[in-house]
């Protein structure tokens, strides 16, 4: 697994762990990120039970796991979240923030640990990185994919995490950061459109962005859009049009044949 720092002033940093080349090929590739202020630390999406220990010892080259203040889940998903009991068992003081209407389920991803979960209402909150000079904002992002999601904003780096949202199938060795927006957006385009199921939603979200104007977007897979990229990005998704998915005639045929086969019994 490679770590990066994408962002390093005033005792503050942002760091990204990805691109692990050991991981199982039934794993899909994730972005975890370590915000680092005054010596405390923030995880953002810890990541799934299969690659615990390769972000544990890439983590440990930054900072030790005493100084992980709090964990911020975007939203319920595995391979983001099913390594809480983990993390809480290594830092047993750490905070987990997570939406209000996922707590119940992530729960069921203690394994024997009780995972004390901060619920995040609907509205977002302000979260402090442990005892440090600085807070992250936790930014609605509804249906974007999960009905409870949010994006992460920290102001002192003006970096935005948006979780799922600006996600790309990318190959092994793809950069860290976007270089050809258009070609990018072959990687990304099937997976938004699959598993985004609102426009209205999306629109939402790009509008409440553009009023932060992040210089950087940071998604949870795939790579990091900076500069120019940021509002291209932006100006992509606000034209996108999802929730139409067709899984076209093939499956329509299959499901016939099913269901007459079904009836002849």
């Amino acid at each position: 697994m490679k770590s990066e720092v994408i962002f390093d002033g005033d005792n503050h940093k942002w760091i990204i762990l990805g691109r692990d080349p050991e991981k199982s090929e039934q794993v899909i590739d994730t972005n975890e990120y370590i915000i680092v202020s005054d010596g405390q630390a923030c995880l953002l999406d810890p990541g799934g039970i299969e690659i615990f220990p390769q972000v544990l010892t890439e983590i440990t080259r930054h900072i030790s796991t005493d100084n992980i203040a709090c964990i911020i889940s975007s939203h319920q998903d595995p391979d983001i979240s099913s390594s809480l009991a983990m993390w809480t068992d290594l830092c047993p003081n750490v905070k987990v923030y997570c939406s209000w209407i996922w707590t119940g389920f992530i729960a069921h991803f203690g394994m024997g640990t009780k995972l004390s979960l901060i619920g995040v209402p609907d509205e977002g909150m302000e979260v402090p990185i442990g005892n440090s000079r600085s807070n992250v904002y936790l930014v609605p992002a509804h249906y974007c994919h999960s009905s409870g999601n949010f994006s992460v904003y920290d102001p002192k780096s003006e970096i935005l995490f948006s979780g799922d949202i600006g996600a790309a199938l990318i190959p092994p060795d793809y950069p860290m950061y976007v270089d050809d927006f258009d070609r990018h957006i072959k990687l990304m385009e099937k997976f938004h459109l699959r598993w985004m199921p609102s426009t209205t939603a999306l629109k939402n979200w790009v509008r409440r962005i553009r009023l932060i104007n992040p210089k950087m977007i940071c998604p949870q897979h795939g790579a990091i859009f900076r500069g120019e990229n940021v509002n291209k990005f932006l100006d992509w998704l606000d034209r996108l049009d999802v929730g139409k998915w067709d899984m076209g005639a093939e499956v329509t045929d299959l499901n016939k044949t099913v269901w007459m086969k079904w009836k002849k019994r």
